[in-house]
């Protein structure tokens, strides 16, 4: 028997909710929440009269241990986001851990996710991809976020509020150089958009947008870009890496991958 679930709520469009959503909401003892303002918009549309508890980052320690005790007496528990799924950008992972340890069965809904309906609108390859979420809202930390994943080859996606997107692309532009990008906003809404384009081309776009946004953003062309590396002298193979920021120990792996040969090769190299 479940007696955790963990369900997706509509990221804009409230008629997102599936059948069986509607069913768990109504059949759960109690739903715990994000925000009970919101939630009870939604189940007020669906004529669903469960009680409500609030679940957010501020309290989820406290609640993870309240929603605990409800399970061993039995009680079936259902968690929702404001928006999306429990767990990815919101809380939902720390209850999910601990219902599992205390040896209780935990499913989650298939349901509205931001995050894959930017991938799959998006034009970008979707067969691999990588989910990273928020970036942290100090650019120098940004560029270092950015900078670890220059080299990484499959599609990105990011999730970005309003007031930073501007400042994120073109820091994009400036770790990523020329990688096209797409930036949905207002995902199942009225005014959903899409706009596709460059990095290097990112100044002939307004970006003083509205709404939550997801940046999906093209992965390294490592094969071409390892390949120019390669031609350059092993000096200058090892510069290029520096420049980027990279440690000095690190910046050497990094040659010797690209080379396909040993580190210890490159480091006596470099001795020279």
């Amino acid at each position: 028997m479940i007696s955790l679930y963990l369900v997706p709520t509509p990221i804009g469009n409230i008629d997102d909710m599936t059948f069986r959503s509607v069913k768990v909401l109504n059949e759960v003892d109690i739903i715990f929440c994000e925000d009970t303002r919101n939630t009870k918009v939604l189940l007020a549309h669906y004529n669903i009269t469960t009680p409500l508890k609030s679940y957010h980052i501020f309290n989820e320690d406290k609640r993870v241990d309240e929603i605990i005790d409800l399970l061993k007496e039995g009680k079936v528990i259902a968690l929702v986001s404001d928006a999306g799924y429990p767990g990815i950008s919101d809380p939902g992972y720390l209850v999910c851990k601990k219902a599992i340890e205390n040896g209780f069965d935990v499913t989650t809904l298939p349901g509205a996710t931001a995050s894959l309906t930017a991938l799959v609108t998006s034009g970008l390859p979707c067969d691999k991809f990588y989910f990273h979420g928020f970036l942290s809202h100090t650019k120098s930390q940004k560029i270092k976020e950015l900078e670890e994943l220059i080299d990484y080859d499959k599609t990105m996606i990011f999730y970005e509020s309003p007031h930073r997107i501007k400042e994120t692309i073109y820091t994009m532009k400036e770790v990523f150089k020329n990688r096209n990008v797409c930036i949905a906003r207002e995902l199942t809404k009225k005014y959903e958009e899409y706009l596709r384009f460059n990095l290097e081309d990112c100044d002939n776009y307004d970006l003083d947008l509205k709404g939550e946004m997801v940046i999906i953003c093209e992965g390294a062309k490592s094969k071409s870009i390892a390949l120019e590396l390669n031609n350059l002298s092993v000096e200058e193979h090892y510069e290029y890496y520096l420049q980027q920021n990279i440690a000095s120990m690190d910046a050497m792996k990094k040659v010797a991958k690209d080379r396909k040969i040993s580190k210890s090769v490159i480091y006596k190299q470099l001795q020279k």
